[in-house]
């Protein structure tokens, strides 16, 4: 590990020369100077100049640090994160970019709350109590805060498709509702709800359920399996460590209305006061007619306690900007995140790449830019450098920002989003060097025009646009933290190396790093923030792909 204090001279010593000022020919100025908020144009390439700064050597000087034990996995609102905040703040402060205007601080502290399942949650039916994870469990962020007797309302599979509801002749508004998880299927197993036979939403998981008892006016949803194919057990052992996490959300946040809750088949069929026959009879009919029959079950009561505690911590995201010499209210924002997954079992998930590698690719841009403007060649428009925090825990940090943007989002050009950027996947092994690109042209057409334009003048990378397929699994487009301008109709560009063998493990080190790849990415990144900092019009939203 380097030591601190040769970190401080690097940084002193970098700092130091880009005070000086570059020996590049120009044209002499115009007889009629410009006013001094503005600059002359210059014949010289301050594009390709400046991108030229932007060196594996100083990624690397900021990336050793960032990526260290000593930062212990820089989990959100832990001390490492605290201190990768710190660092970034210090960075930019010894570049000498702006502090926001409304922060007048380089930190954007918020807060945020661990979620987790109280140890003593309890069912009860009549002098039956059942357990935990054993016999029940919730997926759902809203839980029953005291004990609280339910008599629940059966409502088949809880479906309403066409000409197809269990909820006809039904009032369930306020009332608690017990509805079994799957789907009506035909004699081969096929889905009757679907013309081909295959699982609809309704059969794939609860979630449609779910959200269809809340528009329902339900109070809370309890759902079981009776398909004899079920194990409860298996299930439930396998998602206890989900289950029993400590998660973060947002103060206040719920992704569901009301409290979910499942239960063994053997707590529903006491729940129901009957036997798995005469429940197998029952679906045996409703699958056979493809419409709900009147159950004959009569629900009784049970007692349910089960409290989700909530602990309220602080973390914060850094923001610094170089301002704009003529528009200096629209921004063009870069953004990284530099949280990551922290220590588990004893090992340090230090994430080089994820996202180690794209922090240091923003601070080592806002060096140069404000460097840049140290020089007489500041950006026309203004640039803010923003590292946030909570990616990985829920893109909290980019989410926060953009409910609390220090400048409007109305005046937001674009957000570029560097996340990963340091190393290669296994489909581009000994291939030539690329660069995913996402979601560049799903809001504003340019912005795709302009990233290849810049690319084919200086990085020649190849361009990768493969997870733009709104068809494609991984769904990374909506899993970084440009997401959160995107809903926000600001254009964005995503770049990324692509998942690696290392990804969110505790091999993720500085080691593997490809600084070579991290220079070339990090300069396509720089050329493309340049020209849409300087060029005379902004983006504009003209588009709205999936």
């Amino acid at each position: 590990m380097k030591k601190l204090l040769l970190l401080a001279a690097l940084a002193g010593a970098f700092t130091a020369q880009a005070q000086k000022k570059t020996k590049i020919k120009t044209k002499p100025a115009p007889a009629v100077q410009a006013p001094p908020t503005r600059q002359a144009p210059v014949e010289a390439d301050w594009n390709d100049h400046y991108a030229g700064q932007v060196t594996a050597a100083r990624l690397r000087t900021h990336l050793e640090v960032l990526a260290s034990d000593k930062f212990e996995g820089r989990e959100t609102g832990e001390p490492g994160q605290h201190m990768a905040a710190e660092y970034v703040a210090e960075q930019f402060k010894t570049a000498g970019l702006n502090t926001t205007p409304t922060l007048n601080s380089y930190l954007q502290n918020f807060s945020l709350e661990r979620v987790s399942w109280a140890p003593d949650a309890t069912l009860k039916i009549g002098s039956t109590t059942y357990k935990w994870i054993a016999d029940f469990y919730s997926l759902s962020d809203v839980s029953f805060d005291k004990e609280t007797e339910v008599k629940p309302v059966f409502v088949g599979y809880g479906i309403e498709q066409g000409d197809y509801s269990d909820y006809k002749n039904l009032e369930v508004k306020g009332k608690d509702l017990l509805i079994m998880l799957g789907e009506p299927t035909d004699e081969k197993g096929g889905a009757r709800l679907n013309p081909v036979g295959n699982p609809t939403k309704w059969g794939a998981d609860h979630r449609a359920k779910l959200q269809l008892a809340i528009r329902k006016g339900a109070r809370s949803v309890f759902f079981v399996n009776f398909n004899p194919n079920s194990n409860f057990a298996k299930l439930a052992g396998r998602l206890a460590p989900t289950i029993n996490k400590t998660r973060m959300v947002m103060p206040g946040e719920q992704e569901d209305a009301i409290p979910s809750v499942f239960i063994s088949p053997a707590v529903g069929y006491q729940l129901l006061n009957t036997k798995a026959a005469a429940v197998e009879k029952y679906l045996n009919q409703t699958n056979a007619k493809g419409q709900p029959v009147n159950p004959s079950f009569k629900p009784g009561t049970l007692k349910i306690k089960a409290i989700r505690q909530h602990v309220p911590f602080s973390t914060e995201n850094v923001l610094g900007y170089v301002e704009g010499y003529e528009k200096p209210d629209e921004v063009l924002v870069i953004s990284a995140h530099h949280d990551h997954l922290g220590v588990r079992g004893g090992k340090v998930y230090n994430g080089a790449d994820d996202d180690g590698s794209g922090t240091a690719a923003i601070i080592n841009m806002a060096e140069v830019f404000a460097r840049a403007k140290a020089d007489g060649h500041g950006p026309r428009r203004s640039v803010l450098f923003l590292s946030v925090t909570g990616e990985e825990e829920g893109l909290y940090g980019s989410e926060y920002y953009t409910k609390h943007p220090v400048f409007p989002l109305a005046n937001t050009v674009a957000d570029l989003n560097v996340d990963m950027v340091g190393r290669t996947d296994p489909e581009h092994e000994g291939k030539a060097d690329y660069v995913y690109v996402i979601g560049s042209d799903k809001l504003a057409s340019q912005l795709r025009v302009i990233l290849e334009a810049q690319n084919e003048k200086y990085s020649k990378l190849n361009l990768d646009y493969k997870f733009d397929d709104p068809a494609d699994p991984n769904r990374f487009y909506y899993r970084s933290d440009h997401y959160n301008f995107a809903v926000n109709r600001v254009p964005i560009a995503f770049f990324f190396n692509g998942v690696h063998a290392d990804y969110h493990e505790e091999t993720d080190e500085i080691g593997k790093i490809q600084f070579d790849k991290l220079e070339q990415r990090a300069q396509l990144v720089f050329h493309t923030a340049w020209e849409l900092a300087n060029r005379k019009e902004r983006i504009v939203v003209d588009s709205d792909k999936e």
